[in-house]
């Protein structure tokens, strides 16, 4: 009986000393380290600015509308001038509602492409990362109640990224 259990402790010895092996761990603040690249700077500055012609039509528009919600309230037109206020209103409304539609959907489709091409590159960033350190598991910031702040590589990895992919 004891040698079986001489033979049993035997046996299961490596899969102590893998069970006790210490698993090395990280925490990356994946969005911040994202924002901080210089290459997601620029692109966002790039899409502000591509956009900025339509947002001040936008705007145009709307001021535009306030002026003839204005000059209704005024009273001082008649019942002609009053009807081709509303019908100026209504069209310049619509025009505003179409651009403001467009100008969304353009901007988060633009928005979207450029995320998803940085988080492609971020993940192969944090992959090589994790090599160089040494790190078995890196969780993201965000799904982390608690982490000691020695453990975070944030800064690292935005230096890293911008090293891999730097701003043209």
């Amino acid at each position: 009986m004891a040698f079986r259990a001489g033979l049993l402790c035997l046996a299961l010895s490596p899969l102590v000393t893998t069970a006790s092996a210490q698993v090395k761990v990280a925490v990356i603040n994946t969005q911040k380290a994202m924002s901080d690249t210089d290459e997601l700077k620029k692109a966002s500055a790039a899409v502000e600015a591509k956009y900025k012609p339509r947002q001040d039509e936008l705007q145009k528009l709307q001021a535009d509308l306030q002026s003839i919600e204005q000059q209704l309230n005024s009273g001082k037109l008649n019942q002609q001038g009053t009807a081709e206020l509303q019908a100026q209103g209504q069209r310049k409304q619509r025009d505003a509602q179409r651009i403001s539609d467009d100008l969304q959907a353009d901007f988060e489709r633009d928005r979207q492409d450029i995320i998803g091409k940085a988080s492609q590159k971020m993940q192969v960033v944090i992959q090589k990362l994790a090599e160089e350190k040494g790190v078995d598991v890196i969780i993201d910031a965000a799904q982390t109640l608690y982490f000691k702040p020695a453990l975070e590589l944030t800064a690292d990895a935005t230096a890293a990224y911008n090293k891999a992919n730097p701003a043209k």
